[in-house]
């Protein structure tokens, strides 16, 4: 049964970083996006998050630099995985810096340390402690971040791969993406027809459409997001999900309150 008041929030690293320049955030609208979360929670006091946030031009350039996604082996690589480690980490601080100031009480959930992988597919991660976090009404936040996998020594989880397994233990009734783009491109990259809608029996028309992502992204860009997202929806068929642009000030505030912006995805 679906927690009726539990929303996942996703701050897309196309949103909260420049992804063309290596590790520059965007603090301007990391301090607006939480005034706007603050303000969405002023008025719906009831409302509970689970913010997830993307690595952006932090952990993308040095995990492609590495190969960090397809696996870690080598002394070299090792060393590789501790910088994105390291990169990530950073941006994951000037996110909670900007959610604490507009006064939010987030706590930080890094997978790297609770979390194990078998090629990405999560074999071990202890849910109480969130699910503790969210009942005292504080906000988790977990971010795309590198993990220790059995398989491939050690690989990079995407935060739309952390969704997927929080959703069936924590049941949001929705989740939302906020990035730049006002949501799914029929047409990518020309970019001139938006999908209102992508069902999941849409899905194998519009795939070959969707595109990749501007700048680095090792984790596969708007593709990676609608399929992983889909997989969501096939585990949990009642859920709604959006994908939508945080770049105008004030979508994120609605889109929280139930403004139906972008693109819907669901069964």
């Amino acid at each position: 049964m679906m927690n009726q008041d539990l929303l996942f929030l996703k701050l897309g690293g196309s949103l909260i970083t420049n992804k063309l320049a290596a590790r520059t955030a965007r603090q301007d609208v990391l301090f607006r996006i939480s005034d706007e979360i603050a303000a969405a929670l002023a008025k719906n006091p009831g409302l509970r998050l689970v913010v997830g946030h993307g690595s952006g031009s932090f952990g993308h350039f040095a995990a492609k630099q590495y190969g960090t996604y397809d696996g870690v082996r080598t002394p070299d690589e090792w060393l590789g995985f501790a910088r994105v480690w390291k990169d990530a980490r950073e941006l994951n601080q000037l996110v909670l810096d900007a959610l604490a100031l507009a006064g939010l009480p987030v706590m930080a959930f890094p997978a790297s340390a609770i979390v194990t992988t078998a090629r990405r597919s999560v074999l071990h991660w202890e849910t109480e402690t969130i699910q503790k976090t969210l009942a005292h009404h504080l906000i988790p936040v977990i971010q795309g971040d590198v993990v220790f996998d059995s398989i491939l020594g050690g690989t990079i989880l995407s935060t739309e791969d952390q969704f997927f397994y929080l959703a069936s233990r924590l049941k949001p009734q929705r989740i939302l993406l906020a990035g730049i783009e006002p949501g799914v491109w029929e047409d990518f990259p020309a970019c001139t027809r938006l999908l209102d809608h992508v069902h999941l029996d849409d899905y194998a028309n519009v795939e070959t459409s969707l595109g990749a992502s501007a700048g680095v992204d090792v984790t596969g860009g708007m593709v990676h997001k609608v399929t992983r997202m889909l997989d969501v929806i096939r585990e949990n068929p009642g859920l709604d999900i959006r994908i939508f642009s945080g770049e105008k000030p004030g979508n994120l505030e609605q889109a929280l309150l139930g403004a139906e912006l972008g693109t819907l995805l669901s069964a």
